[in-house]
């Protein structure tokens, strides 16, 4: 009696990256070419997106699937960062476009923590891997940046400093480990419209910023000073965030009566992060958001996170 014997797995590999936290983040006036300029510093944080990139039969395209919290809310066609990455390398590499994607979320949903630029990231080291491409690392930033200006810090990761549109990245020296909860809502906010409503608010100006004005962050990164970090936590889209999410207010304010360190809203929003002493009180944040009813979820995580990495490879029989 012969064995029947199982099909080997098509070659597939699997790719984590991290979401982030802007510790900082300035807006200069727009400019001509529509974007403003920043001067933020990014940490990654222990949530993370997977992308699963798997082989496909020649001809059979880019198709993409989506599973984990808040997956429903995620598009599954060309719109989607992950997949557009995937288009972008095989159109630099000139390799066929054929892969199934799938992600796998761990990055809240549009609250300013750039889970698609993570996605984006991670499909970029994945495809590169699956198809065998070996695009050098400086390419496959260059390619992030033009995706988006979170996809290089993704690939990073750790934590740096951001200038230009946030893409232009310097690693920054930290030391120890900071506790976050981040405090997320039902329904996000659109990165454009905060822009905009920061534009109406601060009016005409011809203000520069640069990471100079951030030295008391860089210097409690460098001593590993939570107490001093959450002190000099900044965004100046908060105002604009606050303006067109007025509840968002209360938010800021429960984590602040329960002994945060810091508090400031991530991003262009609408998620709140709260910084702790530790993990225990990091957790006891979120759950005096919980019992304060103003959050729709809590995330509890430790920064500074490794960048895009590769976790797992089935490789060609």
């Amino acid at each position: 009696m012969s064995a029947r014997l199982s099909a080997a797995p098509p070659p597939s590999v699997r790719v984590r990256a991290p979401g982030k936290v802007n510790l900082a983040l300035r807006v200069g006036p727009v400019g001509d070419d529509g974007y403003h300029p920043l001067a933020t510093v990014f940490q990654a944080v222990s949530l993370y997106e997977e992308v699963t990139a798997t082989q496909v039969p020649p001809g059979a395209g880019i198709s993409l699937t989506v599973s984990g919290p808040q997956s429903e809310a995620v598009p599954t066609d060309e719109t989607n960062l992950a997949w557009r990455a995937a288009a972008l390398l095989a159109d630099r590499t000139g390799l066929a476009a054929d892969v199934a994607l799938h992600i796998t979320k761990g990055v809240p949903v549009a609250g300013g923590m750039a889970g698609g630029s993570a996605d984006a990231a991670a499909a970029l080291v994945a495809c590169d891997a699956l198809w065998d491409a070996g695009v050098p690392r400086t390419e496959l930033v260059e390619m992030a940046a033009e995706l988006g200006a979170d996809v290089p810090f993704s690939l990073l990761g750790h934590t740096a400093v951001g200038t230009g549109r946030g893409d232009l990245l310097t690693p920054a020296m930290t030391r120890g480990e900071f506790h976050w909860c981040f405090g997320t809502q039902r329904t996000g906010l659109s990165t454009p419209s905060v822009f905009r409503r920061f534009d109406e608010l601060a009016g005409p100006s011809t203000g520069v910023v640069t990471p100079e004005d951030d030295t008391d962050i860089m210097h409690a990164l460098r001593a590993g000073d939570p107490v001093a970090l959450g002190k000099a936590l900044h965004n100046d889209l908060e105002a604009p965030a606050l303006d067109l999410r007025p509840e968002l207010a209360e938010v800021l304010e429960v984590a602040t009566e329960a002994g945060a360190l810091g508090v400031v809203v991530s991003g262009s929003g609408p998620t709140v992060a709260a910084l702790g002493r530790s993990r225990q009180h990091a957790l006891a944040l979120g759950a005096a958001w919980t019992a304060a009813d103003v959050v729709d979820s809590i995330w509890c995580a430790t920064g500074p996170a490794p960048g895009t990495q590769v976790v797992t490879s089935v490789a060609r029989q």
